[in-house]
């Protein structure tokens, strides 16, 4: 099952997957003509930035919420194309972009994490690539936001459902199965610090409790986010990423 987001909120955060999206880039290292997919592309906030760096690439940018879509058509314009999409099916590369057949690259920053499935996803991706193209990417790993997983649990033991952040010897062993040769994966920590607590409020409310939020009311989603953040230790937020180098084998 795919999420929708409140894009607009989300762009209005003070987001370190900005960070994390340029890393990606420059790992990617594109001469600048390639056919790319961005696979979880939000709000086309690294769509865009991409684009900056080699406008020559044919940019296709897919996400299963129809509010980032709509963010990320209006911010990059005709300069990519957008679909909705989940990642848990099949794509076809006829319906996708400009130009046929099947994708040089595919880049991803922080969207892996939100889908269960990983053996699925990378046999899609691998699908979608040609022999030897790319796939780079960025995602939250084995102990990721540890700290506000914690505080979740201790405000709402009954409903808490723990997400399975992947550690780099299973996401290895994944990616291998399903079609990959891997140059790379390894954990890196990125910890953010939110002093002021409206911020934090907000920040948790839009990027870490929805799935928790959609079952509340306005006001029990108000005092929720609240005792989240109340039980967290300090006001960090402990990322630990996981960062993929493969190629299609």
């Amino acid at each position: 099952m795919t999420r929708e987001w409140d894009a607009k909120s989300y762009d209005e955060l003070p987001l370190p997957h900005v960070g994390w999206g340029r890393r990606t880039i420059e790992r990617m290292t594109l001469r600048g003509d390639e056919r790319v997919l961005d696979a979880g592309c939000g709000t086309g906030r690294d769509a865009a930035e991409l684009l900056s760096r080699h406008p020559g690439v044919d940019l296709v940018g897919v996400d299963g919420s129809s509010q980032m879509i709509a963010q990320a058509r209006e911010r990059v314009g005709s300069g990519a194309a957008f679909a909705v999409r989940d990642l848990t099916e099949p794509l076809d590369v006829a319906e996708l972009g400009a130009r046929p057949g099947p994708f040089d690259a595919v880049m991803s920053v922080a969207c892996f994490h939100w889908i269960s499935d990983h053996e699925t996803l990378f046999a899609h991706l691998a699908a979608v690539l040609r022999p030897g193209g790319r796939l780079t990417s960025d995602s939250g790993g084995e102990g990721n936001i540890e700290n506000v997983e914690r505080a979740i649990a201790a405000v709402n033991a009954e409903g808490f459902a723990p997400k399975a952040f992947a550690s780099p010897e299973e996401t290895r062993e994944r990616l291998e199965r399903n079609g990959f040769d891997v140059d790379r994966v390894a954990l890196r920590p990125s910890p953010i610090r939110l002093a002021d607590p409206d911020v934090m409020e907000r920040y948790l409310a839009t990027v870490c409790l929805g799935s928790y939020l959609e079952r509340m009311s306005e006001q029990e989603g108000c005092e929720f986010t609240r005792a989240v953040r109340e039980a967290m230790v300090e006001p960090v937020l402990d990322y630990v990423r996981l960062e993929i180098d493969a190629v299609r084998r």
